[in-house]
């Protein structure tokens, strides 16, 4: 099991990486590109849609994403989990996009470049901005399948979202990476421990599963069968199943509670929840938050981060951060208290 959460390796950047070159990895699995490419949307790796030749009538068929996964960031065998998650998903008809497998293998590494990368199929879909009544149980069916075989094995090379991992270990990174204004630095440091504190004894470790870990709206598309895709399964941990409730439901307010009841109804329907954890909801959200700088202060270097992110070089950011730690905090206390009942 994984656990250091920025990876083993010091991250590096994309410089190696030119169109030539993603082409060429494109090629030497066997597809004929036509030489074009198109960059899609993505922070953390680099994605692009490459136009294939193919005899296909379905357009979509003309067409690979391609992944390369961001150096340093996982290991092979991590990917591997990731991988292997999304083709059991697949082959028991739950609605993902799996990798494809080519001579055995879905994770290719260019020994030139370093980098690891894989193939998808291109398959079209839009975010849902809002979800009715049927939509929501559509959404807990589909998680409670996924976290089905999710239970069926470990990802044994997979993190763990405790608040050791995400909590403290971030923390660490941010307080040796300097990049809290040093007025702030204690008090943003207590607030994180007693955060990880007050939430460790709740995190039950033997009972976790493989999830999404990132399931929130802009990770679930719809397709024109109606149903919900899940994709991007790149920050896949193991963890507790209501992980991937709060962050399709995110809010706290009486509309938000009740969605989540209407989607946990339908859940239920295809496996029980663990009603006790969604005590977790808060600490997980303030975990999320933690991880979220961390995140940024690693990639600072990469200007993509400082043009999207450019609040973070101010020291307003981290009075906001704190502000929100000590708001969490106060939810956490009230939520782990053990005369509130879900």
């Amino acid at each position: 099991m994984a656990t250091q959460i920025w990876g083993d390796k010091e991250t590096q950047f994309f410089y190696e990486l030119s169109p030539e070159k993603v082409l060429s990895c494109v090629d030497e699995l066997g597809f004929k590109t036509t030489g074009r490419a198109m960059v899609l949307n993505s922070m953390e790796n680099r994605v692009y849609e490459i136009e294939i030749y193919s005899d296909s009538p379905n357009p979509s068929e003309h067409f690979v994403i391609t992944k390369f996964y961001r150096p340093g960031r996982w290991s092979k065998e991590q990917i591997q989990d990731e991988h292997d998650f999304l083709l059991e998903l697949a082959e028991s008809e739950i609605p993902v996009i799996a990798p494809h497998v080519i001579n055995g293998e879905s994770v290719f590494l260019d020994e030139n470049s370093g980098l690891f990368y894989c193939l998808f199929p291109k398959k079209g879909g839009r975010a849902p901005d809002e979800m009715n009544i049927d939509d929501l149980e559509i959404l807990g069916r589909t998680l409670a399948r996924m976290h089905t075989i999710g239970a069926s094995k470990k990802a044994k090379h997979r993190l763990k979202i405790t608040p050791e991992v995400y909590g403290r270990q971030n923390l660490n990174y941010l307080l040796s990476s300097k990049v809290i204004p040093p007025y702030l630095e204690g008090t943003y440091k207590d607030l994180v421990n007693e955060v990880c504190n007050l939430s460790e004894p709740f995190f039950n470790e033997e009972k976790f599963i493989r999830i999404h870990g990132d399931c929130h709206l802009g990770n679930i598309i719809r397709r024109g069968d109606a149903s919900f895709h899940l994709i991007d399964l790149d920050d896949m941990v193991m963890g507790p199943e209501v992980q991937d409730i709060w962050l399709a439901i995110p809010g706290i307010d009486q509309y938000a509670i009740q969605d989540r009841a209407i989607l946990l109804e339908a859940y239920e329907t295809m496996r029980p929840f663990p009603r006790e954890q969604l005590k977790l909801i808060e600490p997980l959200r303030t975990l999320r938050f933690i991880h979220f700088s961390a995140w940024i202060s690693k990639r600072w270097e990469d200007p993509s981060f400082k043009l999207h992110f450019p609040q973070f070089a101010e020291h307003h950011y981290w009075e906001i951060q704190i502000q929100d730690l000590r708001t969490q905090l106060n939810l956490i206390k009230n939520a782990l208290n053990p005369e509130v009942y879900y």
